[in-house]
């Protein structure tokens, strides 16, 4: 039995949600492994949606154990009102089904407003962020001044935690030209939701190692997309973590030996939120077309998401750095009806051919798509659980992008719902 990671091949939302949730039955353990609420994912099941930020998506599923590791930032008052909120719909999020890294980093109210600060500024670049604190908690964690979960279990040290880090922050605050953080106020923010924390801490680099030689199924959820990757993406324009399956090692504490399976999620079309370069990007009745027929609105944000045609060459970019073994392509059904459909099999940089995405900034901006056309099919691909379902031509569009991509298509995923999704090859069978 193979662990599996799974991790975005693109920008991010391409419906990782689901596909975790469907493999989450095969599973015995499921870890979010980096970023923090700020992944917004979606999953229907039985026709009812919930929306988890913070969570694993094994939480929806009983008997199995959830974990957030380390590499994730967390938001304990996020946390708390996700926990209520799954609760109201029935979803039990006890210490026996879910577990929280003791070294995990925390996200506080003054990280939300220095994001919100920078990106309500008129001067800089603005890269779109969620406003949530997530990359101003990752850089006190790279300062070595981050509070910790485990701080919340012993009070008495806070007061000195909290002091190191506002001898950072209020200086920044006053340059910014806001007021000072009172240390007592912090404290206050702390001890008020300690005690709905500390009972899911744990070691859980040893939870896993054991559960591992136990032999138990881990699943690694990652978040966002490749392109995201603070190191590997479209930077600036990127999350504040690693997004790539490398990451699952380090952002749980089991050993990269351990992993198995890399699974990459893919949307058979191109979205991303916020600012960027977008090389297939359809600013037009194309993209409003695909926005509207694939309802591209951010779960976190609900911000509308920019749309294009499917990218081979990111694609393959992205199953190169994270060696993805095998593509779950989503959201086959919205290409449904359209007479034509294009895919990006390279770039023209200054009137030189390229097959890849350049890291420079500027590059990124002037390259131009080349297209490839296919003939679109009328005939529904919704809800269809056999290749026998599909119609010619999209079984064809799929083999096509196996082709480029260079990675085999193992999940097929027609629908939102759990069970509309068609099985090519197990990945923890792998």
């Amino acid at each position: 039995m193979a662990n599996v990671v799974v991790i975005g091949s693109q920008w991010g939302d391409e419906g990782k949600g689901k596909i975790v949730d469907w493999l989450s039955e095969r599973a015995d353990v499921v870890v979010r492994f980096q970023g923090g609420h700020n992944a917004g994912h979606t999953l229907v099941v039985d026709g009812v949606s919930y929306k988890l930020s913070l969570l694993p998506s094994g939480v929806v599923r009983q008997g199995k154990l959830s974990v957030i590791g380390n590499g994730v930032v967390f938001d304990p008052h996020a946390f708390v009102a996700e926990r209520k909120r799954l609760s109201e719909q029935g979803v039990s999020i006890e210490p026996g089904n879910l577990r929280i890294a003791d070294n995990a980093a925390l996200i506080l109210s003054l990280h939300r407003e220095l994001d919100a600060t920078r990106e309500s500024s008129n001067s800089g670049t603005k890269i779109g962020t969620t406003g949530r604190g997530i990359g101003p908690a990752y850089e006190d964690k790279v300062g070595r001044r981050a509070i910790r979960v485990m701080d919340l279990a012993h009070p008495e040290g806070l007061p000195e935690r909290i002091e190191r880090l506002l001898a950072h922050h209020n200086p920044l605050r006053r340059g910014l030209g806001q007021d000072e953080i009172d240390a007592a106020a912090i404290l206050d923010e702390l001890t008020s939701v300690a005690g709905e924390i500390v009972p899911f801490m744990d070691r859980v680099w040893r939870l896993l190692d054991e559960r591992r030689k136990a032999g138990d199924r881990i699943l690694f959820e990652g978040a966002q997309g490749t392109l995201l990757d603070i190191d590997h993406g479209t930077y600036p324009f990127v999350t504040s973590s690693n997004t790539v399956a490398g990451q699952a090692a380090a952002g749980s504490g089991l050993g990269p030996g351990s992993l198995g399976f890399v699974l990459g999620i893919t949307k058979a079309y191109t979205t991303r939120v916020g600012e960027g370069p977008f090389p297939s990007e359809q600013d037009n009745e194309i993209g409003q077309f695909l926005g509207e027929k694939g309802r591209e609105f951010g779960t976190v944000t609900g911000r509308k998401r920019r749309c294009g045609w499917f990218d081979a060459v990111l694609v393959r970019q992205a199953v190169a750095i994270n060696g993805i073994h095998g593509l779950a392509l989503t959201k086959l059904d919205v290409l449904d009806g359209l007479e034509e459909i294009k895919v990006v099999t390279g770039y023209r940089l200054d009137g030189t051919t390229i097959d890849y995405l350049p890291a420079s900034l500027s590059e990124q901006q002037r390259v131009e798509p080349i297209y490839e056309s296919f003939e679109g099919w009328q005939a529904t691909t919704a809800g269809a659980r056999r290749w026998s379902d599909l119609p010619a031509q999209a079984i064809k569009y799929v083999r096509h992008i196996e082709e480029l991509v260079e990675a085999p298509v193992t999940l097929l995923s027609t629908s939102p719902e759990r069970e509309d999704t068609i099985l090519v090859r197990d990945p923890f069978q792998d």
